[in-house]
């Protein structure tokens, strides 16, 4: 599956987020990755981002793109009121 993710982590956290991102996706600008994924990968990275991040702090957005309009998943703290954008 294709996904999209982003991330809004406090700077102290960056470096380890990152490096852990880059092990599964491609980087594409400052807090972006995409690429190509298996759903058991998936599973694994958002295990993974689940240890790294606070949650009542950080955002990580996962965007599964599956040939139709995506499903949007945040881990942590929502920054927008907004469900959808187009």
């Amino acid at each position: 599956m294709r996904v999209i993710v982003v991330y809004d982590v406090e700077q102290k956290r960056i470096p380890k987020v990152l490096k852990l991102l880059r092990r599964y996706l491609n980087w594409i600008q400052n807090s972006a990755f995409e690429g190509d994924i298996t759903p058991s990968k998936l599973e694994e990275l958002k295990t993974r981002l689940k240890k790294l991040i606070d949650k009542e702090k950080d955002s990580v957005i996962i965007f599964k793109m599956n040939g139709k309009p995506y499903e949007k998943e945040i881990i942590g703290v929502s920054k927008s009121s907004e469900g959808k954008f187009l």
